[in-house]
């Protein structure tokens, strides 16, 4: 008896695609952290899921030891033990690679969702709750910072600690380093590159250093597609405002405001996170105000005079996306755009989708090649059945802050 066999000739080809800042002298808050009076964990003001960006650890420095000393290099090899050290110049090894992971801020939380590692995370700080599936995670937040008995109940294999934790509980993080628990501080984010940086930085550390480096180069290339779409174009002055509080020069939310087309008005006078009175808002006289949603303008004159005021140009964005050093943000900067340049955005998604399309057709040339022939002999197995084989997924995320904390 004949049975006919298909030969599967299959060749697979996978590509792979491929941190920290000194601490601001005079800032008194810190943006990533929630929602209207502080909360030492967290974020900024009220803790809705922010990073904090006052009080940084003394070093903003993240090399890796040996040869391992940048971000292209440690992902290439992606081994463990790894050893690194954090930005607050202590050496964190890992043994191995880690499978219960905790953030002690909804920035850390939000880049392990979006390199498609949430599944590896056992607790998030409570204004993480945004992300699907986090309230299935242990709830580390307490009073005035981390529960370190919670972290600890999580038996986690790594805790991840952006700067804005660590400078409003430094205590509580060191008692669960002493436990002997790796346990990674980030540096104070300064720009979008920092976003990248450390989302490469935790693919590392958790072993997604695929998904990190290329959640990464998106970040980086949709900056690079703002920059080329507003050339030439003149930025009128903008003003974030949080409570009382401005991102001045060397802020995270100052560099989102000027990815999106801005000049950040209070950039020449302040640096960092800080209040800003009347008579500094009257001699900016913003002609665009950036706010998160939920706060609100002060009711002044100061600001009443303001263009921005006047003319309703007041740009209110998701606090998730705003004030928080994660991938997400890009899409704050994408808001600001769409509202202060609309023709520098359509241009902007004309990058985007004609890269998109460039990319989708280089994956396609990289498909496996088929061959199918008819075969009269019985054949006992085919290629396909081969270990091996199989679809490659490629994985990539979609996506001073929260609230500017008036304590620190």
């Amino acid at each position: 008896m004949q049975r006919s066999a298909v030969v599967l000739s299959v060749l697979l080809v996978v590509a792979a695609l491929g941190t920290a800042v000194a601490p601001t002298a005079g800032a008194t808050v810190d943006p990533s952290g929630g929602s209207a009076a502080v909360a030492a964990g967290d974020v900024t003001t009220p803790e809705s899921g922010v990073d904090a960006l006052n009080d940084a650890p003394p070093q903003d420095h993240q090399s890796d030891s040996g040869s391992d000393s940048g971000t292209d290099s440690s992902t290439a090899t992606c081994t463990f033990p790894y050893e690194t050290t954090d930005a607050t110049g202590a050496d964190v090894a890992i043994e191995s690679d880690p499978d219960r992971v905790v953030t002690l801020n909804p920035s850390a939380a939000q880049t392990m969702w979006e390199i498609g590692a949430r599944d590896e995370v056992v607790g998030v700080s409570q204004y993480a709750s945004y992300l699907e599936g986090a309230d299935k995670r242990a709830n580390v937040s307490g009073a005035g910072g981390p529960s370190v008995e919670t972290v600890l109940n999580a038996s986690p294999d790594l805790v991840l600690v952006p700067n804005s934790s660590y400078g409003a509980a430094a205590e509580r993080v060191e008692q669960i380093r002493d436990t002997g628990v790796p346990v990674y501080v980030f540096g104070q984010p300064e720009s979008l590159e920092f976003v990248a940086d450390k989302t490469e930085r935790i693919g590392r550390l958790t072993g997604n250093c695929d998904a990190g480096v290329e959640r990464a180069a998106e970040i980086r290339q949709s900056v690079d597609d703002m920059e080329r779409a507003l050339d030439g174009t003149d930025r009128p002055v903008g003003l974030n405002v949080f409570y009382g509080y401005t991102s001045g020069a060397n802020t995270f939310i100052g560099d989102v405001m000027t990815t999106g087309g801005l000049q950040n008005g209070a950039a020449e006078d302040f640096t960092g996170f800080q209040m800003i009175n009347d008579e500094a808002v009257v001699r900016i006289n913003p002609e665009w105000i950036v706010a998160p949603t939920g706060s609100s303008i002060p009711d002044t004159p100061a600001y009443e005079r303001t263009t921005a005021v006047q003319e309703d140009n007041v740009i209110r964005i998701d606090t998730n996306l705003l004030q928080q050093p994660a991938p997400r943000s890009v899409q704050a900067a994408e808001t600001i755009l769409e509202n202060v340049h609309p023709e520098a955005y359509a241009e902007y998604r004309r990058l985007q989708s004609e890269e998109s399309t460039a990319t989708a057709g280089a994956e396609q040339t990289s498909e496996p090649q088929t061959t199918v022939e008819t075969v009269t002999e019985p054949s006992p197995t085919t290629a396909a059945d081969s270990p091996g084989f199989g679809p490659v997924v490629t994985l990539a995320a979609l996506a001073a802050a929260a609230l500017l904390a008036t304590r620190r």
